[in-house]
């Protein structure tokens, strides 16, 4: 089935939509782009996926259908898995005696068609669609799947035989433990709870035991929100499951355990991290989800951008110092510095690690797990490493004075060190170092950069488009200084050489069905601060974080608030996000 080129054209012309010179002009502009006319004329406003959908359909002389509003049978839709519908833009919607009725962009893709042909045993009919369309519909998968992880956890809740317990139930030997682990209805949960949090795109899960309940919630762009209740009956049950699938000792609930697993899905590997932690009531769980073959990052994809970008790859050639990354916990500082290493990972190069946990793999790079009961801390691990002749170090974490001056020993004696820090600003970072006993004069001579981050939520494509009003520019001049700012947002071409506050527009979330909160995903904001000459001075006299902050954004530092203004200028986030963010 394709799409006859002088039928269009006939379509196009005679349609009424679009006038014969628009379309004479796209026609020509195709040709020279290798382009179809119909994403021409989209692309510059002249028509709408749409109505350029329906003249597709009615030249291959085949229906064009809209699932908007549609509620489509659970049993059909499942006939083709949500990662096909997705990759390829198809969904099955409707199933009568002479075939399978399919709703897709590409109607020209026969290679889908026969698969699905060949899986369902039925004859397709395809259907011309719109991308909104299948857009709202995929939607549905999602609800599926929740009604059935719904009622999958309420039967096999229901199914669990309770055990023999004596006192306040956390006597069981270890065999118990082991035979209820391995009891179907909590298998069942368990790998119910992991798909549920995959799917829902969660980075944590936590399980907390309560006093007549177990409670499971999902972190889901960096918020806590609850998923279920289960019943208490559950708790000892899904908690031996974790430990057997993390290797953990079953009968241990007096002290905290940490372990791993690692599960293969359509999206390919997927590790957890599992952290256990007796409480009043019992055992509380925490799974960290690891997506392994998640694409490649690069420092733009991360929100880096102008000077600090350029900032970050002049540190990222230096052959020795110190390149820091400063943030509290689940501020993205292990993602920047894997990103960081990725981009050195050169075959000339050496690169070792020491980490507390290793959380992503990467080749050829010696990565190294600290075991503090055996000895080996991140300070010995460190000082081993410095003997296997590297070129670049990464550490997981600067936490204690002997881990800093060997780190700074290294950086003095030829190797580039990467590693973070727990500050809340790039400055803080500094005095920090001074507390944990580095010489000032060692810190000026081997750190190069220090990038300060977080993360706030991307907002989704529903969106809402608004100007400051005086009340809200007066708020946000009480925080950053409006001037300086407009004149980054221009330096960068963000806004127009003549552009105004009053001119610029801002975003609100929108919820919508595929997000409840009108945010999807999450993007760093950085401040890098380059450790220059006149920073140096006052490092060696000894003046406070907020001094050496100031003269940084007189030398050009962009902070963590300006920067989140910058994505909120772009439409990326909104300025809620930014300021809930920053004031943590």
């Amino acid at each position: 089935m394709h799409v006859d080129e002088k039928t269009i054209l006939d379509l196009l012309n005679n349609s009424g939509l679009v006038n014969k010179t628009d379309v004479a002009m796209a026609q020509k502009k195709a040709k020279e782009t290798n382009q179809s006319i119909g994403s021409v004329l989209i692309s510059d406003g002249k028509l709408t996926e749409k109505d350029w959908n329906s003249m597709q359909a009615v030249s291959l002389g085949i229906p064009f259908v809209s699932l908007k509003g549609e509620k489509i049978d659970p049993a059909v839709l499942s006939m083709i898995p949500e990662p096909i519908a997705r990759n390829n833009n198809i969904i099955a919607y409707k199933k009568s005696k002479t075939g399978l009725e399919v709703a897709m962009l590409d109607v020209d893709n026969l290679s889908v068609i026969d698969f699905i042909k060949k899986k369902v045993g039925l004859k397709i009919l395809p259907r011309m669609t719109s991308s909104d369309s299948i857009k709202e519909a995929l939607t549905q998968y999602k609800k599926t799947l929740e009604a059935d992880f719904e009622d999958i956890i309420k039967k096999e809740s229901a199914s669990i035989k309770p055990l023999s317990e004596g006192g306040t139930g956390e006597e069981k030997s270890e065999k118990e433990l082991k035979e209820l682990a391995e009891d179907l209805p909590i298998v069942k949960i368990v790998d119910t709870l992991i798909s549920h949090a995959i799917l829902q795109g969660a980075s944590d899960v936590h399980i907390e035991p309560g006093e007549t309940s177990l409670i499971v919630r999902y972190r889901i762009d960096g918020i806590l929100h609850d998923a279920m209740v289960l019943p208490k009956d559950t708790a000892s049950g899904i908690v031996a499951r974790i430990k057997v699938l993390s290797n953990l000792k079953l009968d241990e609930k007096r002290l905290p355990q940490d372990g791993r697993f690692k599960i293969t899905n359509d999206e390919g590997n997927v590790s957890f991290r599992v952290s256990t932690l007796p409480t009043y009531f019992g055992e509380k769980t925490v799974i960290r989800i690891l997506r392994e073959n998640s694409k490649g990052f690069s420092l733009e994809t991360l929100g880096f951008h102008g000077e600090a970008l350029e900032r970050i790859h002049e540190g990222m050639k230096q052959r020795s110092g110190m390149l820091l990354c400063a943030g509290p916990t689940g501020s993205g500082k292990t993602t920047t510095l894997y990103t960081m290493l990725d981009i050195l990972n050169t075959p000339d190069v050496n690169i070792s690690t020491v980490e507390d946990p290793i959380e992503y793999q990467m080749a050829r790079v010696n990565q190294t797990q600290t075991k503090a009961e055996i000895g080996l801390t991140f300070a010995n691990g460190l000082r081993t490493l410095l003997r296997q002749d590297p070129d670049i170090i990464m550490v997981g974490e600067i936490r204690d004075g002997e881990t800093a001056s060997l780190a700074v020993n290294a950086s003095l004696t030829g190797h580039l060190v990467l590693s973070t820090i727990h500050t809340n600003s790039a400055a803080g970072a500094i005095p920090r170092m001074i507390d944990m006993g580095v010489e000032p004069f060692l810190i000026v001579s081997t750190v190069k950069n220090v990038i300060a981050q977080r993360l706030v939520r991307v907002l989704d494509v529903t969106k809402e488009k608004y100007f400051l009003s005086e009340a809200e520019k007066k708020t946000l001049g009480d925080v950053i200084d409006l001037d300086r700012m407009l004149d980054v947002l221009k330096k960068e071409k963000v806004v127009a050489q003549n552009a105004t506050w009053e001119e610029i527009p801002f975003y609100k979330p929108v919820p919508s069905e595929e997000s409840e909160s009108g945010y999807k995903g999450r993007l760093g904001i950085h401040e890098v601060m380059r450790i220059t000459p006149t920073l140096k001075e006052m490092i060696l006299k000894g003046s406070s974080g907020d001094e050496i902050e100031k003269r940084a954004k007189e030398e050009g530092m962009m902070t963590m608030l300006e920067d989140g203004i910058f994505l909120a200028v772009q439409g990326r986030t909104s300025t809620e996000e930014v300021l809930r963010v920053v004031s943590e």
